[in-house]
């Protein structure tokens, strides 16, 4: 059985001038030509054929190719070793790619553009992209998801800072509000919900009461988050999802 350039053509997805020209620098000179004079391509021809995209798909130059291919030592099982080893040592190199790409995807999951040492001056040992994976998988189909992302892509250093300033302000009065004794459904405590409400919306996205009230049932549910606020004052988690409700009772006019 013999094939013709255009079939062989089409069978490795190459073109008719590429085998024309291994044919020709006597890379691959096809076994038979009909009475015309046409190529004809046989089994073996199409083997080798198989060999020399294999090489040049591994970036080897034609000469090399020829080189490997015309070796009188090597056989058809030395080829196959070979190409397992070139292949293995490209899977790795290709893995090691693949989780360079992985990482950086996940550096930019929240948005967060920074160098590594504009991170750690703005927030020191606390990781900005720990619960990147997780809000992508809890929200990531939502509008407020979309809205977060567009707005932290374009935060400076500077603009992290400033939010990390007013986190921290927050937080020390809160806590002067739960040292003075404030109850939950006081009218301190739900303006310092308000104020962290207001926070989110202007920072991330627009956060509703309905959203508010979700966000202070995790913000005890969810040890990652509840060891964040009680890091403030113990037990700040707890009274503030108890102001965030009542605070958005008060606002709906519920209570």
């Amino acid at each position: 059985m013999s094939y013709s350039v255009g079939q062989v053509a089409g069978f490795a997805g190459v073109t008719v001038r590429t085998l024309h020209h291994y044919d020709e620098i006597g890379l691959l000179a096809p076994g038979e030509r009909s009475h015309a004079g046409h190529r004809r391509y046989g089994d073996a021809d199409l083997d080798r054929l198989q060999q020399i995209l294999f090489y040049r798909e591994l970036g080897f130059p034609l000469d090399e190719v020829a080189a490997l291919l015309d070796d009188p030592e090597a056989d058809p099982r030395a080829h196959l070793r070979r190409q397992h080893e070139l292949l293995t040592a490209r899977i790795e190199k290709l893995q090691k790619m693949a989780a360079a790409v992985e990482h950086a995807m996940e550096a930019r999951t929240m948005g967060i553009n920074l160098t590594p040492e504009e991170k750690f001056e703005v927030f020191g040992d606390k990781d900005p992209e720990e619960h990147a994976e997780e809000a992508e998988r809890r929200w990531g189909g939502t509008d407020t998801y979309a809205e977060s992302q567009r707005r932290t892509a374009r935060y400076t250093k500077d603009d992290w800072k400033r939010m990390q300033a007013e986190v921290a302000s927050w937080g020390e009065r809160y806590d002067a509000l739960m040292e003075a004794g404030e109850r939950p459904d006081g009218e301190r405590a739900m303006d310092m919900a308000e104020e962290h409400r207001q926070h989110i919306t202007k920072w991330f996205y627009t956060c509703t009461y309905e959203i508010h009230r979700g966000l202070g049932d995790m913000y005890v549910a969810d040890e990652r988050f509840k060891e964040f606020y009680d890091s403030m004052r113990p037990g700040l988690a707890e009274h503030l999802r108890d102001a965030i409700t009542a605070n958005a009772a008060r606002r709906s006019g519920e209570a």
